[in-house]
């Protein structure tokens, strides 16, 4: 009864970090070992893959908001992304609880691509044609829809394959009918499984994730390097914890060149 499946999803709450009133130990358990800024853009220039969120990274919008407002439940859902947002509701029943109020279709998923495609963020299309360039393999990893993942993948030349998003199912009608709750990206640190699983299959021995959120700075590790990004949106714990923040993608195109 299920056909043609989307993918959809939404960046998960700014968890809080290990506070430095934690003590020694406890923060040696959670905080990956510190690396100079140097070192991390020496990492950066050479590795085998790197990994960018989608939703205000590549692109500028957040795809689930955009969906919430296309089917005009805007209010109601910006609700449940603050308290999503605030650590007040796991990351998978907040996903449940914004798809079960907008309730999208299979055709209103298909419109808002057609009559509000995403925006590429300045820079991105460089960059990415740059890595690419040096052999390096570019994934998207993202909470958001891979419908709409795979059509900015598309306008980067990134294959499908490199893709990895939530699943949206409908019925045969065209109806909403949940989402797949097996995908790594449903659940909070789901973005370091799948990190940990292209090490795995690919046998990269230095990945780097770019996102502007914590759930993509919570997947280094696996990752070995993070990336904060703030040219759309800035998350000031990410701001405060990245050890690399940048607000444009031409900084990264200028170490490349260096």
């Amino acid at each position: 009864m299920l056909i043609s499946p989307f993918f959809l999803g939404k960046k998960w709450e700014e968890k809080t970090i290990v506070s430095w009133e934690s003590s020694t130990e406890e923060a040696r358990k959670i905080l990956p070992k510190m690396v100079s800024h140097s070192e991390l853009r020496n990492l950066f220039c050479s590795a085998d893959a790197v990994c960018f969120d989608v939703d205000s990274t590549v692109i500028q919008e957040e795809g689930i908001d955009e969906l919430a407002k296309f089917c005009g439940v805007e209010d109601a859902v910006s609700e449940m992304t603050r308290q999503a947002m605030g650590g007040a509701v796991p990351f998978k029943a907040a996903l449940t609880q914004r798809l079960a109020l907008i309730q999208p279709s299979r055709e209103q998923v298909q419109r808002l691509l057609a009559e509000h495609p995403p925006h590429l963020t300045p820079g991105i299309r460089e960059l990415v044609s740059r890595l690419q360039e040096r052999n390096v393999q570019v994934f998207l990893i993202s909470g958001g829809f891979r419908s709409i993942v795979e059509h900015v993948a598309s306008k980067l030349n990134i294959p499908s394959t490199n893709v990895f998003a939530n699943r949206l199912k409908f019925y045969f009608n065209g109806e909403y009918a949940g989402f797949d709750e097996t995908q790594p990206t449903a659940e909070s640190g789901g973005k370091g499984k799948v990190i940990k699983l292209l090490k795995e299959k690919f046998h990269f021995k230095k990945i780097v994730m770019v996102g502007d959120g914590a759930t993509d700075m919570e997947a280094c590790p696996p990752a070995d390097a993070f990336i904060g990004f703030g040219g759309n949106v800035i998350r000031q714990q990410v701001k405060d914890n990245a050890e690399w923040y940048i607000t444009d993608f031409v900084e990264l195109l200028g170490a490349l060149e260096e």
